[in-house]
């Protein structure tokens, strides 16, 4: 279908048929399009734009993820269907693993969730198979993380998250780093930082950070993540949703 780039609600209605594009191919699962819809509501919530407080969190886990030595982007059907070339693009920036992860897994699934990162230019992509481990508490199939990538990872970055596995994540001693447009989930409730923002305009911008940072010294780069307030940053976004409404 081609949407009029004159229709007020264009960029919306993209992100809905690449949603329903990866759901005819296989990998989007039917629940990821209620999921969609819920997030969706919340960006309404901030003016569909990057906020203020959005940035300062994209800001503080570019450097945090590069500070890390070793980390993870995890990835599910929704994530791969909005932006699958920018995914590719700031795990090279940031010297980052990719790593399918899953609720509603199968090998089919999997599968085609690496070919469109194979397509779209990733070298190697983890999670693919029966070469796991079992997070702990997680009876899911959520909880089967790859050796060489979630379960040793310092840092796991996790678009589009289930609260019970950043939970779990933070109990293994590991940074996450959320990105989910409703604040008052559990995975932003636990996670290291979170980016309330659409993820379509979230990862563009961790992009652009990454290449203004990636030469910085260590030391900058720690005053930043020592310097950012997770918990206020929340109750700021909370505080201007309250006013937006």
């Amino acid at each position: 279908m081609k949407i009029p780039k004159s229709h007020p609600r264009y960029e919306s209605l993209v992100q809905r048929h690449l949603l329903l594009d990866g759901l005819k191919r296989g990998y989007v699962a039917e629940a990821g399009l209620i999921a969609h819809g819920r997030g969706e509501a919340f960006d309404y919530l901030l003016g569909e734009r990057t906020i203020k407080e959005a940035k300062n969190a994209e800001r503080a886990a570019v450097a945090m993820l590069l500070l890390s030595e070793n980390p993870v982007i995890s990835v599910n059907g929704n994530t791969i269907a909005l932006t699958p070339e920018g995914i590719v693009e700031f795990a090279r920036l940031i010297n980052a693993k990719i790593e399918i992860n899953l609720f509603y897994r199968t090998l089919k699934r999997e599968r085609l969730i690496k070919e469109v990162l194979l397509e779209n230019g990733a070298e190697e992509v983890l999670g693919v198979g029966k070469d796991f481990r079992r997070i702990p508490g997680i009876d899911s199939e959520r909880g089967r993380a790859d050796p060489r990538g979630i379960w040793s990872a310092d840092t796991v970055l996790v678009p589009l998250e289930d609260g019970d596995r950043t939970e779990a994540l933070i109990k293994m001693g590991k940074n996450v780093i959320a990105i989910d447009l409703n604040p008052l989930s559990r995975t932003s409730e636990y996670a290291t930082i979170t980016i309330v923002d659409n993820i379509v305009r979230a990862i563009p911008n961790m992009i652009k950070l990454a290449k203004e940072m990636e030469d910085w010294e260590r030391e900058r780069l720690e005053r930043i993540t020592e310097n950012f307030d997770e918990k206020k940053n929340l109750k700021e976004i909370i505080l201007r949703m309250r006013k937006g409404l």
